[in-house]
This record gives structure tokens, sequence and C-alpha cells, in this order.
């Protein structure tokens, strides 16, 4: 089995780079994906690591798209820290996310929340600094109770303390991810919160654009829309992919390769993308 969606301490993931592997050997995977949003910088130590233990680490990044049905959450794989034009936009998106981060720690200031700039980048590590971090803070501090709650109370969309950020359209993004040698593929498409038969155009409209696979297997969806989604990614002729989403303390209820318990994505769908990656000059 395999696991094509983690999450490092490069981005909002608590583990550093090379434990990634570690955690995906001692569940038996036999290939596992880095995919930090907008960051690259983790994938050759992560690399590194997977080659003494057997494992194959496939480079990628995840990366928030608008669109025209909500922000879309766009898997970047067979991509590398050096890796074309995709490159040079995630040094914008990472710039567009610390003028955020600033931004966000003034709305937590007038908002009376106990949280500074400063602090967050601890939490981080200096990089990669994004809402986990704040709401590891807050209930660090006795505000909240859970990072779920500090989401839903105060950093999820719409709520107070919510503050956006500028996005790649997709249409840009899916370019950029083929033009470095990459394969693009939906992250956990139930986010966007869509009516199936909106949906079901959605993804039609995804395949068009170039799209090449959808998470139907992801990490928190139970069975019976793990199999809705992979019959619409089918029907739409996209590879039927998955992962645990991990993200560490972050994220304590899903783990590496077996997400909640009853993840398996099987190593063939490894292949399936392959086979989809841009024609070689």
């Amino acid at each position: 089995m395999i696991d094509l969606h983690t999450h490092s301490n490069r981005s909002d993931g608590s583990d550093p780079p090379e434990r990634i592997p570690e955690l995906a050997h001692a569940v038996g995977c036999t290939a596992v994906a880095l995919t930090d949003h907008d960051r690259l910088d983790g994938v050759q130590a992560a690399r590194c690591r997977g080659g003494e233990l057997g494992i194959e680490l496939v480079g990628g990044c995840e990366v928030s798209c608008d669109t025209a049905y909500g922000t879309l959450h766009l898997l970047a794989y067979f991509v590398e820290e050096d890796g074309g034009p995709l490159h040079t936009a995630l040094e914008r998106l990472q710039q567009w996310r610390s003028e955020r981060n600033a931004r966000l720690a003034a709305r937590l200031a007038q908002l009376g929340l106990p949280v500074t700039l400063e602090e967050m980048e601890a939490e981080a590590g200096g990089v990669g600094v994004g809402r986990p971090h704040v709401a590891a803070i807050l209930v660090r501090k006795g505000v909240v109770s859970s990072i779920q709650e500090a989401f839903e109370e105060w950093l999820a969309d719409g709520r107070p303390a919510h503050v956006e950020r500028p996005r790649l359209g997709l249409v840009e993004a899916v370019r950029l991810v083929r033009a470095s040698g990459g394969v693009p593929v939906v992250a956990h498409p139930l986010s966007l919160r869509l009516e199936p038969s909106r949906l079901d155009e959605a993804v039609q409209e995804m395949a068009e654009e170039g799209v090449a696979g959808l998470e139907a297997v992801y990490g928190r969806y139970p069975p019976a829309e793990r199999a809705m989604l992979s019959a619409l990614a089918r029907r739409h002729d996209l590879v039927v992919t998955g992962g645990s989403d991990y993200h560490g303390t972050y994220k304590p209820d899903l783990q590496v390769g077996i997400g909640r318990g009853d993840l398996t994505v099987p190593a063939e769908v490894l292949s399936d993308l392959d086979a989809r990656r841009p024609a070689r000059a």
C-alpha cells in the first residue's frame, strides 16, 4: 500500500520530513508522497531517509486554488524543489502566505486572542506558518480545548479570525504543474461542499482543464463516500487516488498509510499516475 498525501513541519505538520518515510515504513507502505503546502523544500530530506528504508518518496506539494465553485486544493506529484515554473509560483505563494500571517496576527490582536506573529513562527519552527499553528497555541493557552474547536470557533472560513490570502487559479495551477513535469490531482473533493450533480459537473470541468486524478480514498472519508468518489473519478477518466492527509499532532486522528485505521491505497495507483505524466521532450 501507499500514501499520497502527507505533511511535514515544512508546512503545517508536526514531524520533520525524514519522519514521514519512517512512519510509512512502520505500517508497511512501499511509497509515500510528501505534499507540504506551497513548499517542496522537505522533499530531499524525506527522499534520503526513504532510500535508507526502501521506501519510494514521491516529491509533491499541495496548492490552494480559486475556482468558480470555491477554494480547491490541488496535489502536484512528481515535482521537485527546482521543478521549473511551479517553483517560481510557489515562491510567490509563500510570500502571499507570509503577508496573510501578518494580517492574521493583527486580526487576532483585535479579537483579544493571545497569539502573536512571533509565537506563530516559533510554533512552526520558522517556516510554513499556517492556521494549525495558531490553533495549537490557542489550545496550549486554554482558549479552546482542541484544534478542531479553534477552527470551528475562530479560524475556519467565515469565522471571526479568518483572513483570506491570494491564490492561483485552477487553470494556471494545472498548467504550472504540467509544465514542471508533474501530475495534478484534486485533494479531498468533498471539501468543495457541492451537491452531487454540481460536483459531477465540476469534476468534468477539472478533467477538461487537465486534472489527472481525484483523491477519492481519503483518510477522513467513510466507505460510502470513497465509493461514490471512486465511481465519479472513473466516470471522467481520472485516476482514483488516495492518502491520509497526515499532519501529526495537528490532525491526531490520522496516521500515515492507514488514516483512521481503515485506509488502504493500492500501490498500482502510483503507476497509474506515472502514466499520466507529461511526455518527456
